[in-house]
């Protein structure tokens, strides 16, 4: 295995743990949502990688023989490069690496604002054709509390912009996200966000606060009353009871999640959905996550 001089710490969906993490940018170029810790350290400001550096780490990768078929671009903001720099990188990577099958990154949906579907269908060409996009929320009070920038219409806009190009989209959306107060319209509203996309695949994760909630409050004018086990449970009945999606692969099993859901949707709907009942009205019958056990 080879080391290549990453700016730690590099975060990458669960999804990608066999694949070579490419590091072609650092930070975030938004880096305002209050619930995110991810690229708040100083050395995470976010920066652009230059093109000379990355081909000497997949020359480097290349020369090392390890056999590579996926790659994840990284770190949390690789759309937020042009799309002349990004055609360079894939170009790169099918000349040092023409054994490479998949590339995919995070997608902030502010970041396809200046690719046109034209441009987006010739990465997928190139082999750039998996987008996770962190939504959190479809509802906009929500969105607009915790600082994402970013709307029901314009996550709607870039999702509909890499099914047009032919691309794939996994989507995330913060269970709990809204609290108490907010909890059944962030939850319905995810899910009409995510009836008009049908993406590939969705997943879902609860918010946590390893640093605290002083930020987070702030957005919220003191009011965000956190979730404890059953709220998240009814909030993850709303979603999935509004959700009407054709095929779409659902999980909830990131270490965050108590409850442990897989399926394809609308399919197993009402497998789950009973899941999360039985859950709800019969506690201790359906096995979960213990909380040392959890993770961000």
């Amino acid at each position: 295995m080879i080391n290549l001089p990453y700016i730690e710490p590099v975060f990458r969906p669960p999804s990608e743990a066999r694949s070579l993490i490419l590091q072609v940018t650092n930070g975030c170029s938004w880096n305002r949502c209050t619930f995110c810790e991810m690229y708040t350290q100083p050395q995470k400001k976010f920066n652009v990688k230059a093109q000379e550096k990355i081909e000497q780490e997949l020359l480097a990768v290349a020369r090392s023989g390890m056999p590579v078929r996926r790659i994840f671009l990284a770190d949390g903001d690789a759309m937020a490069l042009s799309f002349r720099r990004l055609v360079a990188i894939m170009e790169a990577i099918r000349r040092h690496l023409p054994g490479v099958q998949r590339v995919s990154s995070y997608c902030l949906p502010r970041n396809l604002k200046n690719k046109s579907v034209e441009e987006l269908a010739a990465l997928r060409e190139l082999g750039l054709e998996l987008f996770y996009v962190g939504c959190e929320s479809g509802d906009d009070l929500v969105l607009d509390r915790v600082q994402k920038g970013e709307t029901f219409e314009s996550s709607l806009a870039a999702l509909l912009k890499i099914k047009a190009s032919g691309g794939k989209s996994s989507v995330m959306i913060l269970n709990g996200m809204g609290g108490h107060r907010y909890s059944e319209q962030h939850a319905v509203n995810s899910a009409k966000l995510m009836n008009e996309a049908q993406p590939e695949y969705l997943s879902t994760l609860v918010v946590s606060f390893p640093m605290g909630m002083d930020k987070y409050q702030e957005g919220f004018q003191g009011e965000f009353e956190p979730l404890d086990q059953a709220g998240l449970f009814q909030e993850m009945f709303w979603l999935l009871d509004t959700l009407d999606l054709e095929r779409t692969v659902f999980r909830s099993d990131h270490a965050s999640n108590y409850l442990v859901l897989k399926g394809t949707l609308n399919r197993d709907k009402d497998r789950l959905l009973n899941t999360v009942r039985k859950a709800l009205e019969q506690p201790g019958a359906v096995a979960l996550r213990p909380e040392w056990m959890r993770g961000l």
